[in-house]
């Protein structure tokens, strides 16, 4: 094991600026030795206080930066992320790099470099599992559940209305998001995945000591206020996959949120939310007994004010 491994994050974000900033501040304060910033649309603020920081890479993904790259600007933002992180890979200096959203915080139980270090060598990968933010409950996050013989009877006891539907009971997904050992050749990025000379990297090790806090829909109308977006182009879009097989009654996120605004509108839509975000009293009871909740506080206020004061 060793202490001296270093890790680098890449991220292409949009939105508020301080929510960019709190993003940075929170990795700066774990000890990410690079951060890889790419802003997908103009941020001055944003890229003023990044650009100040040494341990910030920003780079504004305009005109001039595709035309840099020889290729036009992917359409869709997964591509944009895909593109920029297996960029960031062929010029990346540290041992390890991980791709991570705007919206999801790491949360190790010990220090990442000495869970890196860790790794065996044999390992090109080291993947992290998602918690996901519970509802109106600051601080709390519904855990992940690992796949199993129990794992579907239980997520149906969690969750009775829509669990059959969703696959692990989460909002959002449950794959996490890897750690890539630098160096290799020929790697391309997914979301959740990796690739080498165009096949996928089946070989991952698992880093169960460090959660992926996802603050996919921390409220409902967080969640309302993204969900168009998502539904069109987005992780709720069509030709995603079934989260469990057709014949058994499956249907993507896409048919699946259709089919609850067609029978009950809105308000459809707001009994789905409560039930999947733990915002039902009943279901959060559930998870409790379950011993489901986990409590991360990100302290996101205090960390912005410590590496970025000005913004404040």
């Amino acid at each position: 094991m060793s202490d001296d491994v270093t890790w680098g994050i890449v991220s292409t974000v949009r939105g508020d600026v301080l929510d960019i900033l709190r993003f940075a501040a929170y990795h700066l304060d774990l000890g990410v030795d690079r951060l890889y910033i790419y802003l997908d649309e103009p941020n001055p603020q944003a890229f003023e206080a990044l650009d100040a920081h040494p341990k910030v890479d920003v780079c504004n993904c305009d005109d001039a930066y595709w035309g840099m790259r020889n290729r036009e600007r992917p359409e869709k933002h997964q591509l944009r992320q895909t593109a920029n992180s297996s960029f960031t890979y062929r010029r990346c200096e540290q041992d390890w790099l991980a791709h991570i959203d705007l919206d999801e915080f790491l949360w190790p139980s010990e220090p990442i470099s000495s869970l890196l270090g860790s790794v065996p060598d044999n390992y090109p990968s080291a993947r992290v599992r998602p918690v996901e933010s519970i509802a109106e409950a600051k601080d709390l996050y519904k855990a992940f559940i690992p796949i199993g013989p129990d794992r579907e009877a239980l997520i149906q006891d969690l969750y009775p209305n829509y669990g059959a539907f969703v696959l692990g009971g989460f909002l959002s997904h449950v794959q996490g998001k890897l750690f890539v050992r630098t160096g290799m050749r020929k790697i391309s990025f997914r979301i959740h995945n990796l690739f080498q000379d165009k096949k996928p990297v089946h070989k991952k090790f698992e880093l169960p000591q460090i959660d992926l806090c996802h603050r996919h829909a921390p409220d409902w109308d967080h969640w309302l206020a993204h969900y168009r977006f998502r539904m069109e182009r987005g992780s709720y879009q069509t030709g995603m996959s079934p989260n469990i097989p057709r014949e058994l009654g499956g249907l993507n996120k896409n048919e699946l949120f259709n089919w609850i605004e067609e029978e009950g509108g809105e308000a459809g839509l707001r009994a789905f939310y409560d039930e999947l975000s733990g915002a039902d009293p009943d279901v959060r009871a559930r998870l409790q007994e379950h011993g489901l909740i986990k409590h991360r506080p990100l302290e996101l206020v205090s960390k912005l004010r410590k590496h970025f004061p000005q913004s404040v």
